[in-house]
């Protein structure tokens, strides 16, 4: 083998690149002790660019296909060396592979809340998160704005900028867009594309493009979100009147007494009272709610009763019926009678509150009196 096959041998004639990774988006070839001989076959791949450098300066840049490295097909290149002896001696340049495939699932996030004025609740504070993809869309522009001489560029080295300029961004758009908070679940795919117009004229300095953005999730402090289903649970509980009369029968069905059933009833009308004063009702001329009028104490509770005679029951009868039943001789003191919460049925003489009933009548007269 002759000396001039054997420099022959020694310089690179096939240059490509398949990448195995997930994340790589720019690969230096490597070519230390090599040259690049003229009529070296290039080949690029689909999802990829080849970017020449030569002594410093972006020379040419490839698009998919194979090419033979001849001056026909490198007139920069050629032009930048000012061979005049057909480009046929090796030359030494860079090669960065640069893939143009789309990065997905890449994630993004609200580090710190973000202020808003809602229309409704006021100033809120919400965080968001969700994915992107991004590609590089001018190789030439990435290379020299962005990885410079870096040997192998991976994802990870840009995507943490990128992420910044989408919650900027992304606070920008939804204080602009006027959504209120209770709407924004519903237009996340109108909050998403405001967020990526307003990214792609400043990624696109970069060389890069976002094809795809979107929003997961938009969710509000723990605190105003309980206030919110707290708001939820009143509107759900519609009429006060009905909701009152409700609370009673609930309370009635589980083995109460009446009074227990008013106090249910009672405490829920106080509580809803409560919330409507603090939710806005009537305030003072200096902005103050006006101090609340002491509230009276329930009423007494009185008790409906029922009789049973002859294997029948008859009622309910308030206290005032069986006094006049006691009087004309209808209620005796062996009645057996019962009300709600009572341990079964009674002589009526056993009942505290009805044997009163008998002791305020006097007695029958005396016979042949």
């Amino acid at each position: 083998m002759g000396i001039l096959d054997f420099l022959t041998g020694e310089f690179i004639d096939v240059i490509h690149w398949t990448d195995d990774t997930r994340d790589t988006m720019v690969w230096r070839f490597e070519r230390e002790g090599h040259a690049i001989k003229y009529g070296a076959k290039l080949t690029v791949r689909e999802g990829q660019a080849a970017v020449f450098v030569h002594e410093g300066q972006l020379a040419d840049v490839f698009t998919p296909g194979l090419y033979m490295l001849e001056t026909n097909n490198m007139p920069i290149l050629t032009t930048l060396n000012h061979w005049d002896h057909g480009f046929r001696s090796p030359f030494k340049s860079e090669i960065y592979f640069v893939n143009t495939n789309r990065f997905t699932n890449l994630k993004w996030g609200t580090k710190n809340p973000v202020m808003l004025r809602d229309p409704e609740f006021g100033p809120v504070r919400l965080r968001a998160f969700g994915t992107y993809t991004v590609k590089v869309a001018d190789p030439a522009k990435f290379l020299t704005e962005i990885v410079g001489t870096d040997g192998e560029f991976t994802s990870d080295e840009v995507t943490f900028q990128i992420r910044n300029i989408i919650v900027q961004e992304f606070s920008r758009a939804i204080a602009r867009s006027g959504l209120p908070v209770l709407d924004m679940a519903a237009n996340t795919a109108d909050v998403g594309r405001l967020v990526a117009q307003a990214i792609d004229p400043v990624v696109h300095d970069y060389g890069l493009a976002l094809p795809e953005l979107y929003i997961e999730n938009i969710s509000l402090p723990p605190a105003v979100e309980k206030a919110l289903d707290e708001r939820t649970s009143r509107g759900i509980a519609g009429n006060l009147d009905d909701h009152l009369k409700w609370k009673a029968a609930e309370a009635m069905g589980k083995g109460g007494t009446a009074s227990d059933a008013m106090g249910a009833g009672l405490g829920a009308g106080m509580g809803m009272q409560m919330g409507n004063m603090m939710m806005g009702g009537p305030r003072g001329p200096w902005g103050a709610q006006p101090a609340a009028a002491p509230v009276p104490p329930p009423p007494p509770v009185e008790h409906v009763w029922h009789i049973a005679k002859g294997g029948e029951t008859s009622g309910p009868f308030s206290k005032a019926d069986l006094g006049k039943m006691a009087a004309d001789g209808t209620l005796t003191r062996e009645t057996h009678v019962w009300t709600p919460g009572q341990d079964g049925w009674k002589i009526a003489d056993e009942v505290d509150e009805l044997a009163q009933l008998f002791t305020i009548m006097p007695p029958p007269p005396p016979p042949g009196v």
